[in-house]
């Protein structure tokens, strides 16, 4: 290497690392201004740089006269150039971020937001992110509605189906001490009364306690390897004395050995609340077909009545909370109706915590529900 070559070098160098420093320093204190101003500096220190070695080249020993006006020239026009073509850039660049800016600042109380177009790729990405936010907080927002109209229905028929039954043990209980009633049959059916209320009452706080386990995620399961056949005998068998008093024919189909991983009692308890949905709502004489069958991998427990079908515009509410399908709230004689409308919410929820799914849907004289689980490895 000639000793010009090795000055020149020394010089440029030691002028290009002077010059970035200061471009360091100055895009430090501008850490938090517009990225315009961030790219004006890079720039800044490109151009300075470049010219600073030229002019202290040309003017220390290589080129002299006319030649190192023209390099000069021609390295100053082309740095004004660049610094021109920069400040285009920046310039886009903010407006693209300060549209970004402005969309977020519109975006309305329901959410809606819209992307505008023609962003760099960068800038676009984030948009696509912040549309992608606003969906799920849509979602969210629209959720948490769901479940707070849920609750407040909730807490409003809960307090009915406790407010009537309360009534009349008091005033059962008030006319066994003032002696209103005392011949034995009235107050025989009286006592019985009172014990059919209280069962009642029992059942739908431990359903609302089961309920309240599963929204908080509480719920604990045991699992272990069970036979689908043995849980549709146990449910048959639990709710026949409810099937005769309303004169329905209950009926199952299983097919041989279908192992499951589940909480036999949780899954149990799922299975029975639709089967007992089935019984309240099937007229009398008519049938309730329980049926344990595999598809591939997937084991299907079914519950067909023949309740006349569900509207169309009920099925998708069908598992939600106190949902009956029905104004009224008072029970029926037969006993049709006199849930809290907890059961199908309770089955979704303890079916789900088995990952597994559950649906309803139309067939023939009545509907089918249906729950669908993984089958043991």
């Amino acid at each position: 290497m000639t000793p010009e070559i090795l000055l020149i070098v020394v010089v440029t160098a030691g002028l290009g690392l002077l010059v970035a420093v200061a471009g360091l320093g100055a895009m430090w204190l501008l850490r938090e201004r517009s990225i315009g101003a961030m790219l004006a500096v890079v720039v800044v220190v490109t151009v300075v740089a470049t010219v600073g070695g030229v002019v202290a080249i040309t003017l220390k020993m290589i080129i002299e006269g006319t030649s190192r006006d023209i390099v000069i020239s021609v390295v100053a026009v082309g740095g004004l150039v660049g610094l021109g073509v920069a400040t285009v850039l920046a310039r886009r660049v903010v407006a693209a971020s300060r549209r970004l800016v402005d969309a977020v600042h519109a975006v309305p109380a329901s959410g809606e937001f819209t992307p505008p177009g023609g962003l760099p790729a960068e800038l676009g990405t984030i948009a696509g992110s912040l549309d992608q936010a606003y969906r799920r907080l849509r979602l969210g927002h629209e959720r948490e509605r769901a479940l707070e109209s849920a609750r407040r229905e909730l807490v409003a028929w809960v307090s009915h189906d406790l407010r009537t039954p309360l009534a009349g043990m008091r005033a059962m209980a008030e006319a066994l001490e003032d002696g209103v009633v005392a011949d034995p049959e009235t107050v025989g059916r009286y006592h019985r009364q009172i014990r059919l209320e209280v069962d009642r009452l029992s059942g739908m706080v431990d359903d609302l306690f089961e309920l309240s386990r599963i929204h908080a995620g509480t719920l604990r399961l045991s699992r272990s390897r069970i036979g689908l056949s043995d849980l549709v005998a146990d449910a048959l068998a639990g709710v026949e004395q409810l099937a005769r008093a309303k004169g329905v024919l209950l009926a199952g189909e299983v097919d041989p050995v279908i192992p499951v991983q589940a909480d036999a009692a949780e899954l149990s308890r799922a299975l029975r609340n639709l089967v007992v949905n089935a019984i309240r709502h099937t007229p009398g004489d008519g049938t309730v077909l329980v049926r344990a069958s595999v598809e591939g991998r997937i084991a299907c427990l079914s519950v067909a009545d023949c309740c006349g079908g569900i509207p169309a515009d009920d099925l998708p509410r069908v598992f939600d909370v106190a949902f009956r399908g029905e104004a009224a709230r008072t029970p029926n004689a037969d006993g049709a109706g006199a849930g809290a409308g907890l059961g199908l919410a309770i089955a979704r929820g303890i079916v789900e915590a088995h990952e597994g799914a559950i649906g309803v849907v139309n067939s023939g004289p009545g509907c089918r529900f249906e729950i669908r689980l993984p089958l043991s490895a």
